[in-house]
């Protein structure tokens, strides 16, 4: 059957024209909607699901462009896939969203109240909360929009509900006072994976704590003098000669005056400091466990804000930085403090605010982690679950084997509340809701009952996330045939906080892992390795670069310089990338429906011409790779393979050396075969491009997920034929090109080729593609001869063991200015790499410059010595 109708596209591409007209096709098309009731392989992921607060960055940008490669390939590949979307309520970040917009109103949340506060804020989220969602869709990731879900949508809330009940039938919730990190901004505790360590310039402060009824006095070193106020022990080594004789005497605290009990311990490090150290239990870890050992009281002096409260005596009401101000001062003038030494050190920073955190004991929920740590190492450890890069297996290991108990309470109002009631008797119980908490309480119906004011950390609703979407704890069909889902795709800053977390959450509640593949990404850092933040003024906009690029631009640009489990350093230039190699898409399209002769028959006749057999076996080895190099989640190889084919291979070979010929029915054939099968390799990269010229192309309106990936055909390979046109035809024309490049020959100046063989059998094969050689390299072949000489004034342009080729350089040019000329450029080259060679011998430079700026310094210096190496090649070739 025959299709006779023109196919041309504008003259230009444009993406938003395009974008718009797909978006809206594949949504009332149903194109990503699985049916869990429908036939063929199952394939799912879930979304890592954005703050609702959250904008479209260069993290989404990447993240979501890799899943929606895997969805749209997998759905072409014959799979039933399910991509769940979703995003989370992210108590903190929503909840600082909330009150800064009140602050504008003069309104603070207690002045609302909780009830009235938390409407506002899903007054706000109605609002707001959409933008994301509509953001991920602009960049055309294809997941079922028809199954959205937010963490605190009814289904999932029910969910959070039934899996701390069940936790704490089962012991492993409890409550404790304990200590935690504890932001002063947001007024919560932290669990440890959300404070972000940053080193700062500190001191250390050398104190004298005098002891009771002696002449004696301990010299102690601390960072954070304004704690001293909540000392309640001083703790030495027991073997410590220095002090084991003060072991069970008190010290007498500075300031205060409350007595010390001095303990010996052997945690205590006796060459650390001055060995001798100051115990404050409610603010420091360790101290808080020597606290605990030794019986010691713990004296809380900050309030929720960090402001220093009533037992800090005369330093009540100010702030903990105003406090250590006031407090050295103090000691100073008492003639307490000995010296402070300049101390760099690590200091914890809340990550959603940046506020300096402060260990503070307080009563907290924990969920006890070891046991169901162990099922979810067993499924690593097995291969039953993968990492991809492998690597990531020992951080994902390294962690669950020490891992702690897990702070899951936080003084927030925006968040699953706590499910935990108390009765007026002061028993309490966790429970579905009041009813229930009655029921197990043995209580009347009317009893009073007080829940918790807490609410739960917003991971515990995403560790839930790859079966709470699917309707569980209810049997659902979407948990029949979706879960487990497949693979998992993000980057490794949230192994500890999500991936791990959903590991255990699915060998508990699900008794299996949630999924078999994760695939680990890095970050998207600016071109010297920093992170990217507004701060900085070095964040690029993906929704700007959609603006510029096109989000195809976006999607190729990215995937391109991404490679497997790296961080990756963007700029607007690289990601250029994407918006030229979609444009060259659609013009090699352009031309190629531009010629095509009407009434092409659908199944293509033979292809008996070297140059069809040659683009038929090279299209045979991209559909390989390209689906081989998909299946081991190698995103930007597949991505280069693709590049080549399409912009090397098909535009700058195949269709230049078809345009002589492009009205004979094989070669037509053999042109659209080879595009059309290219536009679906392309389409997870870039689906806008590909759908418009494909619908243009073949007159379907449906989009090329719906589409077979294409099938290899290993007949189609013929390696000795792609080695011959390589060496005969590709090789040839590349090198009389450079040489024209280098000698500056005219773009309109036919220049004499002569080539010396060493076989009959090698001089036919030059003699087969001299045609083509001569057309694409505007050369003349003058002689291909065994055995001959180096004509006068030519330079030689290609050597291989079989073949000598030469350039007859033009009568015009002067061979002596031609030779000063390349030495001149040369030596300037010399210069430039040898500052450049100096820079990289800097010890200082490598030692402390960023990471992507050195290597950028030896990108420069390879690529001018490759460029050097070359000018001397050129200039031995003119002697």
């Amino acid at each position: 059957m025959s299709d006779p109708r023109p196919k041309e596209l504008p003259k230009a591409y444009d993406p938003a024209s395009v974008e718009k007209k797909w978006l809206e096709r594949w949504e009332a098309d149903g194109v990503f909607h699985a049916d869990p009731a429908g036939t063929g392989p199952v394939f799912s992921m879930v979304i890592p699901p954005p703050n609702v607060t959250g904008i479209l960055h260069m993290g989404h940008a990447l993240n979501d462009t890799l899943q929606d490669i895997i969805a749209r390939s997998k759905r072409m590949q014959g799979y039933r896939v399910l991509w769940m979307p979703g995003t989370d309520h992210a108590g903190i970040a929503t909840q600082n969203v909330v009150e800064k917009s009140l602050a504008k109103e003069k309104i603070r949340r207690e002045d609302l109240g909780r009830v009235a506060f938390v409407e506002r804020v899903w007054k706000w989220r109605d609002e707001y909360g959409g933008t994301i969602v509509e953001q991920l869709r602009r960049l055309g990731c294809s997941c079922d929009w028809k199954r959205l879900r937010f963490t605190m949508d009814e289904g999932l809330s029910r969910a959070v509900r039934e899996v701390f009940v069940r936790l704490f039938d089962r012991g492993l919730v409890y409550r404790s006072h304990y200590i935690v990190n504890w932001c002063p901004r947001c007024e919560t505790a932290l669990a440890d994976e959300e404070v972000n360590h940053r080193d700062l310039d500190g001191a250390f402060y050398h104190i004298v704590y005098a002891v009771e009824g002696s002449e004696e006095k301990l010299v102690i070193a601390t960072t954070r003098p304004e704690t001293l106020l909540g000392d309640t022990g001083v703790g030495v080594h027991p073997e410590d000669e220095r002090y084991r004789h003060l072991v069970g005497k008190h010290a007498i605290l500075p300031i205060l005056g409350r007595k010390l009990l001095i303990i010996g311990d052997p945690a205590i490090d006796p060459a650390f400091g001055t060995g001798a150290l100051k115990i404050t239990p409610a603010h420091d870890p360790v101290d808080f466990e020597l606290g605990r050992k030794h019986h010691l009281p713990s004296v809380n002096i900050m309030e929720k804000n960090g402001n220093l409260n009533a037992e800090a005596g005369p330093y009540r009401g100010l702030s903990r930085f105003e406090a250590r101000k006031r407090v050295v001062e103090r000691l100073q003038a008492d003639g307490l403090l000995v010296k402070t030494e300049p101390h760099r050190h690590a200091v914890g920073h809340c990550y959603r605010c940046d506020e300096v955190v402060e260990p503070r004991a307080s009563e907290q929920w924990f969920v006890k982690m070891k046991p169901l740590a162990e099922p979810a190492i067993r499924a690593v450890e097995s291969g039953e679950v993968r990492f991809f890069p492998n690597r990531w297996t020992k951080v994902y290991m390294e962690w669950m084997t020490n891992i702690r108990d897990w702070c899951i309470s936080r003084q927030i109002w925006w968040g699953h509340r706590i499910p935990v009631y108390t009765a007026s008797d002061g028993r309490y119980t966790a429970a579905h809701d009041e009813a229930d908490a009655r029921r197990r309480l043995g209580l009347e119906e009317s009893a009073p009952l007080r829940q918790d004011e807490d609410v739960l950390d917003t991971w515990f609703s995403s560790w839930l996330w790859p079966f709470s979407t699917m309707g569980w704890p209810d049997a659902s069909p979407e948990l029949e045939a979706f879960y487990p889902t497949k693979t998992l795709v993000t980057g490794y800053e949230i192994i500890f906080f999500w991936v791990a977390r959903m590991m255990m959450a699915g060998c508990e509640f699900m008794k299996q892992p949630p999924f078999s593949d994760i695939y680990i990404h890095g970050i998207v850092r600016d071109p010297t390795g920093a992170k990217m933040s507004k701060s900085k003024g070095n964040v690029i906009d993906p929704l700007s670069v959609i603006d510029r690029f096109g989000a195809d631009g976006l999607r190729f640009g990215i995937i391109s310089i991404t490679s497997e489990g790296q961080d990756v350093y963007a700029s607007e230039d690289r990601l250029e990338i994407g918006r030229n190699f979609a444009n060259k898409i659609w013009n090699a399209s352009r031309f190629a429906m531009m010629n095509l002769p009407p009434n092409l028959p659908e199944e293509m006749p033979p292809a008996p011409g070297p140059h069809e057999r040659w683009i038929l076996s090279r299209l045979e080895d991209a559909v390989q790779k390209t689906t081989s190099l998909l299946d081991a989640y190698h995103f930007n190889e597949a991505a280069g393979r693709l590049y080549d084919f399409f912009w090397g291979e098909f535009c700058d070979w195949y269709i230049e050396l078809a345009k002589p010929q492009i009205t004979r029915t094989d070669v037509a054939g053999t042109l659209r075969t080879v595009l059309e099968t290219a536009l679906k390799l392309l389409h997870p990269f870039m689906p806008f491009l590909t759908d418009e010229i494909h619908s243009i192309l073949t007159g379907s309106q449906r989009s090329l997920d719906c589409a077979a990936w294409p099938r290899s055909l290993p007949g189609r390979r013929d390696e000795a034929l792609e080695n011959r046109v390589s060496r005969f035809l590709i090789e040839p024309v590349g090198a009389v090109r450079n040489k024209r490049a280098v000698h500056r020959i005219g773009a309109k100046e036919t220049v004499q080729v002569s080539v010396s063989v060493t076989t009959d059998g090698v001089a036919e094969a030059f003699g087969e593609f001299s045609a083509d050689l001569e057309r694409l390299a505007r050369a003349r072949v003058a002689c291909i001869q065994k055995g001959l000489p180096r004509p006068p004034k030519s330079v030689l342009a290609l050597v291989t063991p079989e073949a000598e080729l030469f350039v007859h350089l033009p009568e015009s040019m002067d061979l002596e200015q031609e030779r000063e000329r390349l030495a001149a450029e040369a030596a300037q080259i010399q210069k430039y790499l040898h500052s450049v060679q100096a820079k990289l011998k800097n010890e200082k430079f490598i030692n402390n410059a960023p990471e992507a700026v050195v290597r950028e310094e030896r990108r420069k210096a390879e690529e001018s010595r490759v460029k050097l190496e070359r000018l001397n090649e050129n200039l031995r070739s003119l002697a």
